[in-house]
Parts: C-alpha cells; sequence; structure tokens
C-alpha cells in the first residue's frame, strides 16, 4: 500500500495549474493583444521573429502591466487598495480594445474564480466590479484566486506571466502560422524572459504600472482599423 502523505503539500498548486489552463474559459483565445498588427505588417512571419517579438513582450510590456498588477494584487492589503491598482491598470489601456479585452477577461476570469475557488476577497471585488467602483480585470481577480489557496505572490506572478505567453503563442501558432512543434520551442525559450520579468516586477512599485511602450501601443491602435481581423484585439 502506498505511504500515506504526512502534509497536504502544495495545494496551490493545482489552483494554478486550473487557473492557467488554456481550457479557461476567459476568451484569451481570441485576443492577439496586438500580435496582429505585427503580422499584418510581416514584422513577425516566422517562429524566430515571433520568439522576439514575444520576448521584448514581456519584458516591456506584460511586466509593467498585468505582470506588476498581479503581484500588487497579491499583496493588497483591502478593498480601497485593489480599487486603486484595477482603476491604474486600467487607465494604463491606451488602446481601446486593450481596456475591452481587459474587462471582458477580467469578468470572466472573476466569474470562474468565484465560482471555483470562493473567497470572501474574490466576493468582494466582484461586488465593487458590480456596483461600478472597479472595473475588472483578470490579474486581480487571478492574484486573489492564488492567495486564497496559499499560492506564494512569486509563483502566482510566474503562473500568470507564462499562462499569457501561452496564450500568444497559440495564437501565433493559428495566426502567422507556425507548427506545434515550434510552439513548444518558443514557449521553452520564454522561460528565462518569464523568470527575469518576475524578478524585476518584484523590483518596481506603484507608480511603474502601466509605464508605455509607444510601439507596442500604436500597434494596437492600428489592430482596430484593420481590413481583415482574426483576433478581437
Amino acid at each position: 500500500m502506498p505511504n500515506t502523505p504526512t502534509s497536504p503539500g502544495p495545494g496551490h498548486l493545482l489552483t494554478l495549474l486550473q487557473l492557467t489552463d488554456s481550457a479557461l474559459p476567459t476568451g484569451a483565445f481570441s485576443h492577439s493583444l496586438g500580435l496582429e498588427s505585427y503580422l499584418d505588417a510581416r514584422t513577425v512571419h516566422d517562429e524566430a521573429s515571433f520568439t522576439l517579438w514575444l520576448e521584448k513582450f514581456i519584458a516591456q510590456s506584460l511586466a509593467y502591466t498585468d505582470g506588476l498588477a498581479v503581484r500588487l494584487a497579491h499583496e493588497a492589503a483591502g478593498g480601497e487598495e485593489l480599487a486603486r491598482i484595477d482603476a491604474l491598470v486600467h487607465a494604463s489601456a491606451v488602446p481601446r480594445q486593450i481596456r475591452e479585452a481587459g474587462v471582458k477577461m477580467g469578468a470572466r476570469m472573476l466569474h470562474v474564480a468565484t465560482s471555483v475557488f470562493p473567497t470572501k476577497e474574490l466576493e468582494d471585488y466582484r461586488e465593487q466590479v458590480a456596483s461600478g467602483t472597479c472595473f475588472g480585470h483578470p490579474g486581480i481577480a487571478f492574484a486573489l484566486g492564488a492567495r486564497g489557496a496559499g499560492a506564494p505572490c512569486a509563483d502566482t506572478v510566474a503562473a500568470y506571466l507564462f499562462s499569457t505567453v501561452t496564450s500568444l503563442t497559440q495564437n501565433a501558432i493559428r495566426g502567422i502560422p507556425i507548427g506545434q512543434n515550434a510552439g513548444q520551442r518558443v514557449l521553452r525559450a520564454m522561460h528565462a524572459p518569464v523568470l527575469a520579468a518576475v524578478e524585476k516586477i518584484f523590483a518596481l512599485d506603484l507608480q511603474d504600472l502601466g509605464a508605455a511602450a509607444p510601439g507596442l501601443e500604436i500597434a494596437q491602435m492600428r489592430h482596430e482599423h484593420l481590413r481583415a481581423r482574426m483576433f478581437m484585439s
């Protein structure tokens, strides 16, 4: 008979795996977060160019927006502090499609998290969103769900970053297109950039939230006017 563990072990890992699963119904598969504009311009057109784009996206944008929001939300002391983080991350999304994507995916993440991993903090945030006090953001809902499961902050940030990278890679597989094996090579290549971004995020503070990456923002705005689009953003 196998030995029975004497302690529950890292149960938070299962929560992180579920919240970062590509099958989670947040609608991430329909958003490229500006990547499609680079595909349209042929700036990104193969595995190598996508790998470079994704590395820059992590370091110059994702770390200062969603990644930092996840860390701050995980560390937040209460509803007012969360509301401030929510307002800042929403306001920092200058392109309209990106703001709308955050609200849509945030609503879905919040619904899933409160349904499957209910905590008072998640319910309070849901009420703030329902009342219009907050806009709702997937990173904040994710952070609260992960914290409720006992996930350490660094693990939570790394998991969220890599889930975003995975979603974008799946969209690149369809949009460029590149093969599934190429997608796996890209994901492996992103391990170091994600870990570097986590380290960077823990050296930032609230005033760094939403630091601009102008070239990406312009590409995201251009997406609104593309003649044909596969993705919503």
